[in-house]
């Protein structure tokens, strides 16, 4: 029913925003108790106390859904709410509540609670976390009736666009399209050294953009590209970390992003195209940084590629499923031509059903499409959930003015250094977003944090980014890498050591978002020179930050050599001649003192890069 309902309004117009955002919220609540259970015994009956939920979703956002016309538009805080609507608020909240904590976990639940106690006592705190005060009703009206809290921006693109990609994603992988790329993706590069692992970046990045899900991707991808990266050679440890940076990577990468751009796009009031393209620059740095740190293990452990006559044909596969890639033709195709995400979305969906009953008219059943129409329900119910949960926070955070108190709070204690700045609101970033889908770290983050840098003087587009980066980099930050962790246990590896080597691969991701702060040419701000030659240093800076973390150049480094391509690294990272003259030439001098150096091993690899990284 939920995906019926966002097929037909996709195709005929969407409803009247409070009608089409709490309808949409009314499924996935009353699924999300159906389908989470507190109990494990697999009894198909709902228990009675999801039933007792259930009935109070109906109540609560059912009279929202009713109601809808005459609450889109009442006068806010002018018109006083009535006992029932005080009572529906209050009731509509706490099943929100239990439902984000079954959702999203723990964490989340806790956090939503305390923004809802600081918004009913936050007068009676110290200093600058002090507002004026609220009462139970205003805090009511404004969080649960109106556009600034649970109804607003992030759960209209879930009830909107998000769901539409999701749709999509869910056709590719019930289609087969995984399986095709991981195919072509090994047939391509399973001969050069380390192949499988950089298969795993390449095939997971892809799927990670189109699921959203870093936890779930590892799951799925890595069932096929862990194994082959053991089977080459590389530990445990270094494999699950591996998958679990790509998928989590994926979310960087354009044009879909995990689905997190339609959010930063309504946002900021950019068009969504605009958002995909600018972030790619530091999405090929991301995964450039990743694929030179696998293709030096491989150097210092000796691990080959696969052979020939195990690799599958890339002429074979790509034959047998070329028609995978004209459905994402066809997505950017209509983003560029103009039109609408959703209906970019659909067209690409019809253009996939199109090709593959072209291709095998018995591929596709009638129930595989309710399959397919079931496992996209399930897949948004934690979107939506995270949205509309995140929108408590979100109201809360406006109604108290708390995200300027913050703003305030930040540049204080960095006295006006803007390096001091940007890393006090990434370690505040990191720590919001441990533990939590990226979509509600993201939009916590926005909320709180993009002021601030906003105050820096940092264009809007690079302060969401920034945040962006931060909410998705969490997965692999420990002491809370859930993408790590499952990587860890698909890997039969240590969680902890899985968890550590996975922060070390994604180190980059942690320094990419100052590049582009620093230098907003990697987001496509600016003119087509700036573009290009910020693109170069930044990927030079890369390139050492990669070859600092291995320990590798063009032999093994010691550790003088291993702080000068570090140190050449941050040098690169803020864009201008002097900077940058000073990051390369210590990448000069770490080179020539290797070229210097005797060999510390016999029968080291001497080849140089760029031309061996794949």
């Amino acid at each position: 029913m939920m995906t019926l309902f966002q097929i037909y309004t996709t195709i005929f117009g969407i409803f009247e925003s409070t009608l089409q955002r709490s309808l949409h919220l009314l499924f996935a609540i009353v699924l999300s108790f159906m389908i989470c259970r507190v109990s494990k015994a697999k009894d198909p009956r709902v228990p009675w106390y999801d039933l007792i939920f259930i009935i109070l979703a109906l109540a609560s956002f059912g009279y929202v859904v009713v109601n809808s016309g005459d609450i889109a538009s009442r006068l806010a805080y002018v018109t006083p709410l009535t006992g029932v609507e005080m009572v529906v608020g209050v009731v509509g909240i706490l099943v929100l509540w239990e439902a984000s904590r079954r959702m999203l976990g723990r964490a989340f639940a806790i956090i939503m609670a305390a923004f809802l106690l600081y918004a009913l006592f936050g007068q009676h705190l110290p200093g600058m976390l002090r507002h004026r005060g609220y009462d139970l009703g205003w805090v009511i009206d404004h969080v649960f009736y109106t556009t600034e809290g649970i109804l607003g921006i992030p759960l209209g693109v879930s009830a909107t666009y998000i769901f539409i990609f999701i749709l999509f994603a869910t056709f590719l992988e019930k289609t087969g399209a995984g399986d095709f790329f991981n195919q072509v993706s090994l047939a391509l590069m399973g001969r050069f050294r380390g192949g499988p692992a950089k298969t795993a970046v390449v095939a997971s990045g892809f799927m990670g953009m189109l699921s959203g899900s870093a936890v779930a991707n590892v799951v799925t991808t890595g069932a096929f590209t862990i194994p082959l990266m053991k089977k080459l050679g590389y530990k445990p440890h270094f494999a699950g970390a591996v998958e679990a940076c790509a998928s989590s990577g994926g979310q960087f990468a354009p044009p879909v992003m995990g689905a997190a751009a339609f959010i930063i796009a309504e946002f900021t009031g950019i068009p969504y195209i605009k958002v995909a393209a600018a972030a790619a620059i530091p999405a090929l740095m991301y995964f450039f940084s990743i694929g030179l740190q696998v293709h030096f293990r491989a150097i210092k452990e000796g691990i080959e590629g696969l052979p020939r006559d195990q690799l599958p044909s890339f002429t074979k596969e790509f034959a047998k499923g070329f028609h995978y890639v004209l459905p994402l033709v066809a997505l950017v195709y209509f983003l560029i031509a103009g039109y609408t995400p959703l209906k970019a979305g659909l067209y690409a969906i019809v253009t996939l059903i199109i090709v593959t009953f072209a291709r095998n008219p018995r591929f596709i059943k009638p129930v595989d499409f309710l399959k397919i129409f079931e496992a996209s329900a399930r897949t948004i119910l934690e979107v939506a959930i995270a949205c509309a949960a995140a929108g408590v926070i979100i109201g809360i955070i406006s109604l108290t003015g708390l995200g300027l108190r913050l703003s305030t709070l930040i540049m204080s204690l960095a006295g006006g250094n803007s390096f001091l700045a940007l890393l006090f609101t990434m370690v505040t970033a990191v720590i919001l977003g441990m533990g939590l889908p990226t979509v509600a770290a993201y939009i916590i983050q926005a909320a709180l944090l993009v002021p601030a840098l906003v105050q820096l003087g940092i264009p809007l587009l690079a302060a969401h980014l920034f945040a962006f980066y931060y909410a998705i980099i969490s997965a692999v930050t420990p002491p809370v890498a859930l993408a790590a962790y499952a990587g860890a246990g698909v890997a039969g590896a240590d969680v902890n050591k899985t968890a550590l080597t996975a922060f070390k691969l994604a180190l980059a991701a942690f320094i990419v978002p100052f590049m582009f702060a620093y230098g907003p040419a990697l987001i496509l701000i600016g003119e087509p020179i700036e573009i290009v030659s910020a693109a170069c240093t930044a990927f030079v800076g890369i390139f050492a930050l990669a070859a600092s973390i291995e320990g590798w150049l063009v032999k093994r480094a010691n550790l003088l050599e291993r702080i000068l391509l570090f140190a050449a690294a941050l040098c690169l990272i803020k864009p201008g001649i002097s900077t940058d003259t000073a990051g390369i030439a210590l990448i000069v001098l770490a080179f020539i003192l290797q070229k210097f150096r005797k060999s510390e091993v016999k029968n080291e690899v001497k080849s140089n890069l760029p031309g061996g990284v794949f």
